[in-house]
């Protein structure tokens, strides 16, 4: 196996986890793919798009058209939401620009989410790591509302060799992160964090996999502040296999 594909890293795993980045990059070339960066990449405009700064997003989204034009293969995406922004929002951005249009259509028909492309480009769910512990999943909004992707990762953890996967209270509730949104919106953001940590503890699991490091950061953070032990991590981290349960 010798596809070739690009990487689209994301703002937030270039700036703070370059670790999930490297994950993503060693669990893709252990599988045979010819994983290409162009280099000339940025922020896909998620954030301007969100907080109603339109032109500045279709800005960006040209640049990212531009960058991505030039190259070859699916484009990987580890994240629901800048996946959504490719797939969805670019469309949104140029619906009254027919030529460019045309182009986000094309870069969006060869953008996917990691976890997809995994499972349902290169038939993979078992990548021979193990994990002994107790695992619980959170779906990020936008990877399962906006993309309708679950069965993927889901699959990918149950090949996890000697994890056990626990239910989640009320799984598909929104951690409350959204980008923008939990400084627009503080106190609801807040509110809606809380719930999800009280399901996270309910859950009894001793490690949360989800497929976005927003909403890692946003919980992991709640976590910490509330001195708990259960951490959250990118799926990616794991399917590297170079995580182990912390010590009791």
């Amino acid at each position: 196996m010798s596809e070739t594909a690009q990487l689209f890293i994301t703002c937030i795993i270039d700036t703070f986890y370059p670790e999930i980045g490297k994950a993503v990059v060693r669990v893709l070339q252990r599988l045979g793919v010819h994983l290409e960066f162009p280099a000339e990449q940025t922020c896909c405009g998620q954030p301007a798009f969100n907080a109603g700064m339109r032109q500045e997003a279709r800005q960006i989204a040209m640049h990212t058209i531009r960058v991505f034009e030039r190259t070859r293969g699916k484009v990987i995406v580890p994240s629901g939401s800048c996946t959504a922004m490719l797939q969805h929002g670019y469309l949104e951005l140029f619906d009254a620009q027919p030529h460019w249009l045309e182009r986000a259509r094309a870069l969006a028909a060869r953008v996917v989410e990691f976890s997809q492309f995994l499972v349902d480009d290169l038939k993979v769910t078992d990548l021979g790591v193990s994990y002994a512990g107790k695992i619980a999943y959170h779906p990020s909004c936008h990877l399962l509302r906006s993309l309708g992707v679950d069965r993927q990762p889901r699959a990918l953890l149950a090949a996890v060799r000697g994890a056990q996967i626990v239910p989640l209270p009320e799984a598909s509730d929104c951690c409350g992160f959204g980008g923008v949104f939990s400084i627009e919106h503080a106190e609801l953001s807040s509110a809606m964090l809380e719930r999800k940590i009280s399901n996270l503890l309910q859950s009894k699991a001793s490690l949360v996999v989800t497929a976005d490091a927003g909403c890692m950061t946003h919980i992991n953070g709640a976590l910490r502040r509330q001195r708990h032990p259960l951490r959250v991590v990118h799926l990616a981290q794991l399917l590297a296999g170079e995580l182990v349960p912390e010590a009791d």
